[in-house]
């Protein structure tokens, strides 16, 4: 065997591989395809926490609707969504924690949600600021709002 391989090998053949050129046009193949589709994932990924902002919007919404049924009123805005997790001394009746957990008050951003109560105590809002955590925009940035006005 050895014999076979000196004797190709003196007689001018090139070992088999990949040369230094053909490596580097492959990564900028590859390169191009990342550059094309990485925007559209990130894309993707925006429209998903929204998705999920929307649906914990609704499902802190009806841990108001339980908190109300047990107790009588929505938390007060001094209050706020903490209610949902710890009993505030003015609330008998208060059979929760009606959230899982602390992290579920915070919407998909790391942000707190933003609740308030009218004057009457009557109706609610929960918000999330969007992507850029500021009132207003639109698409991903755009407030998301329980119950959808």
């Amino acid at each position: 065997m050895r014999r076979t391989l000196r004797r190709k090998l003196s007689c001018g053949q090139a070992e088999a591989g990949y040369t230094l050129t053909e490596m580097l046009v492959v990564i900028g193949i590859i390169c191009l395809i990342a550059a094309v589709l990485t925007p559209n994932v990130m894309g993707q990924l925006a429209r998903a926490r929204v998705k999920t902002a929307q649906l914990q919007l609704q499902t802190v919404g009806a841990d108001l609707e339980a908190f109300r049924s047990d107790v009588g009123r929505y938390p007060t805005t001094q209050e706020g969504l903490q209610a949902l997790l710890q009993q505030p001394s003015s609330a008998d009746g208060w059979s929760g924690p009606y959230a899982r957990d602390a992290k579920a008050l915070n919407d998909p951003w790391n942000r707190p949600l933003v609740y308030s109560v009218d004057d009457s105590g009557q109706t609610y809002q929960v918000k999330s600021l969007g992507a850029d955590g500021k009132p207003g925009g639109s698409g991903v940035d755009r407030d998301l709002v329980e119950p959808p006005q």
